[in-house]
């Protein structure tokens, strides 16, 4: 007997990814000699050294100890050469000394690259006692070094000897700590975060001495340096170290930034963002051409491509999108997908990552779970509490200054306002209820009506997100402010600002029959559903449906998505080249032929019925088990409520009954298999009950039954 096949290798683990400021170093393997080791340490040395002026100015931090550490690695550069020049051959005794040094330039360049780092400017400040002794250090390690290398290496020449005193002696006497500046404005900033723990403003000059000391000197600056420190956070929180103090102090930095972007800054520099969003593309190779680095269905630049079985590559969390909306197809050819594995393009990620760190960049890190890779990580969005006072008395000041523009401010200070309240309550459910908490939302509703389109499409997205909060669809209803809503579906300004209007109602009837009745009293409501339904784009179709989907939970709507003609909107999207689409539009059938009303109407539709028994068949032989619970439920309320002549109209199509074996057999939930065993009894049932037809030819004996045989037990 052979033995069962051994298990498959583990997956390889994902490699984590280096913290800021710590400083990882590969030693080089022991059996090495010193020419590659030589050369090696050759090219880290020219790469610190290289490091220009104007570049070491723009440091944050310790500008005067970074200068230090660039002229000693220029002058162990010069060592080096001269070394190579001079020395035929290197003994093995060099090694040690070459390794050393190998290993302390590996972490120099670490230390220089993360103190140079866009965005990281106020973490790297807070953090100078670090960088300072990190970097001590190592210069600490290349004097060391020094005196490990042989005299027959520092002497080879006359010159490599004057050069090795010389970078010894600079090593050890380089005395590193926090300039003067630095030290003041990390004062600074523990002052301000110690102010908005009492819930106290800063004083603005205080702020933004701080903000010029690091070169944080517009909006953009700060949603980079805000960007960086999520992501940080996101990478501690991955590790397990939501207890750590530095969550705390990332935590309080980030509102920190959030309070100078909102408070600060009064113009939206959106051209830098999109200049600098380009620059990658702007510098891509000749052979690559820059829209092959755009996720075709987002046209945005991709942070974690992936490759479906055709071939064709996608950024994951689009591509997982498209797949769990039941799409089965590939969006470019149009080709069946014959798996649902997504295949990670390590090539192409490795092309995007270079190209956006030489723009100062970092790619973010690819998520383990599908579709995460452009998310925000849950313990932060899905957070109801601050990491601190710091960060909670900040967010509350620039709450409260936001809802101060919306109310009284400027078309200019509302479009700001607008934009900062979108993107605030977008980023956490803390966010959310600090903005409902300072009565944001009536401000939200009145500038619904806007004229400007910018504010108008970030009213109508902010109030979107404050939606998904309890207290704010509270608010939103008991203001009154569906009606509002539905005008913006109807005579918006952006089509965006519809959707994201549609989408308004689906969160606030979301589980609430109650909320549900009371949006369909509103005149206008379900017609303009309905009517975008019809009308509509796609995204704009999907909102509508799935807020249709909610309203009726009450029983009242029913008749009003009747009298709209929602069952002949839904109707036309059956034949739509979009299966989810065509799969949304038989859920909702589904739901309206719950009713008695609702079946007569689904029944009533000319050729509705035997589309639907053709989506079962198609649905039967594809992945979308939602799509054929839902035709299945569909075909049994039909048959519940339209009686004897329904059961007769189904028994006679061609191919439904092979469908409905097939779930019974293999093709669905326990609930879609029973209810397909019900109705293929029931039709069964029909047929034994009803007389023989009078001299039937024996030809045509079996067309009365179509696809007829043995009921299901």
């Amino acid at each position: 007997m052979s033995s069962p096949p051994p298990p498959p290798p583990p997956p390889p683990s994902k490699p984590k990814r280096r913290r800021l400021l710590s400083l990882p170093a590969v030693y080089p393997c022991e059996d090495i000699t010193p020419a590659p080791l030589l050369s090696s340490l050759l090219s880290l040395a020219a790469d610190v050294a290289g490091r220009r002026a104007c570049d070491v100015e723009a440091f944050p931090v310790l500008r005067r100890g970074v200068r230090k550490a660039v002229r000693l690695a220029r002058i162990l550069l010069a060592l080096l050469e001269e070394v190579q020049d001079a020395a035929a051959a290197l003994p093995s005794s060099a090694v040690l000394g070459l390794t050393e040094l190998h290993v302390a330039m590996q972490k120099l360049r670490f230390l220089l690259t993360d103190c140079a780092r866009r965005g990281a400017r106020l973490w790297v400040l807070v953090n100078a006692g670090l960088v300072a002794s990190e970097l001590r250090l190592v210069l600490g390690s290349v004097a060391a070094a020094m005196d490990a290398l042989p005299r027959s290496v520092v002497e080879a020449s006359v010159e490599a000897g004057e050069l090795a005193r010389l970078v010894s002696e600079q090593a050890w006497r380089a005395a590193v700590r926090p300039d003067g500046a630095d030290e003041r404005a990390a004062r600074s900033v523990r002052s301000i975060l110690d102010q908005f723990k009492d819930g106290v403003a800063p004083d603005a000059d205080d702020v933004r001495r701080v903000l010029r000391r690091v070169r944080v000197g517009s909006w953009s600056d700060c949603s980079e340096e805000i960007a960086f420190l999520e992501s940080e956070l996101c990478a501690r929180l991955d590790a397990g170290d939501e207890n750590s103090n530095d969550v705390l102090v990332m935590n309080s930095l980030m509102a920190f930034l959030v309070y100078c972007r909102v408070v600060l800054f009064d113009h939206i520099d959106a051209h830098k963002s999109q200049a600098e969003a380009a620059a990658p593309a702007a510098m891509c190779p000749e052979w690559i051409r820059p829209d092959a680095l755009q996720c075709p269905i987002t046209l945005d630049l991709m942070t974690d491509p992936v490759t479906v079985s055709t071939g064709q590559t996608y950024d994951r969390a689009s591509i997982t999108r498209w797949m769990k909306a039941g799409c089965r197809t590939c969006p470019v050819t149009g080709e069946r997908l014959s798996t649902a594995d997504l295949v990670p393009n390590a090539v192409l990620r490795g092309i995007i990552e270079r190209m956006l760190l030489i723009n100062g960049v970092t790619l973010p890190e690819p998520s383990a779970a599908a579709g995460g890779g452009g998310h925000r990580h849950g313990a932060v969005a899905n957070t109801a509490v601050p990491f601190g006072p710091a960060a909670a008395g900040a967010a509350r000041l620039a709450v409260a200054y936001i809802v101060a523009q919306l109310s009284r401010g400027s078309t200019e200070e509302r479009r700001k306002a607008t934009s900062e309240a979108r993107k605030l309550s977008k980023h956490s459910v803390f966010y959310r209820a600090c903005l409902v908490d300072a009565n944001a939302v009536p401000w939200l509703l009145c500038l619904l009506s806007s004229t400007d389109a910018a504010v108008q499409d970030n009213a109508v997205a902010s109030l979107l997100n404050l939606s998904k909060h309890p207290t704010g669809r509270m608010a939103i209803m008991e203001v009154g402010g569906v009606g509002l809503v539905v005008d913006v579906i109807n005579v918006g300004t952006k089509s965006e600002a519809q959707h994201n209007a549609a989408a308004i109602l689906f969160y606030l009837s979301s589980n609430n029959p109650e909320s549900a009745e009371e949006i369909g009293r509103i005149p206008e409501a379900i017609p303009t559903l309905v009517q975008l339904i019809r009308d509509g784009a796609y995204r704009g179709r999907k909102n509508a449906m799935v807020s249709l989907y909610g309203l009726l939970q009450s029983a009242a709507n029913h008749g009003r998505a009747i009298a709209a003609g929602a069952v002949s909107a839904l109707a036309a999207l059956l034949s739509t080249d979009r299966d989810d689409l065509a799969g949304d539009s038989i859920a909702l059938l589904a739901r309206i032929a719950e009713q008695p009303s609702g079946a007569v109407a689904v029944l009533s539709q000319p050729g509705l019925v035997a589309r639907l028994a053709e989506a079962l068949a198609a649905s039967s032989s594809s992945s979308s088990r939602s799509a054929r619970d839902h035709s299945v439920s569909l075909l049994a309320s039909l048959c519940r409520h339209g009686g004897a002549k329904v059961v007769v109209v189904l028994g006679r199509m061609p191919g439904l009954m092979a469908s409905l074996y097939s779930l019974v057999a293999d093709g669905g939930s326990p609930q879609t298999s029973k209810k397909a065993r019900a109705l293929l009894n029931e039709i069964h049932r029909h047929y034994e009950m009803a007389p023989p037809p009078a001299a039937a030819p024996a030809s045509a004996s079996s067309d009365a039954g179509g696809d007829r045989v043995v009921r299901v037990l």
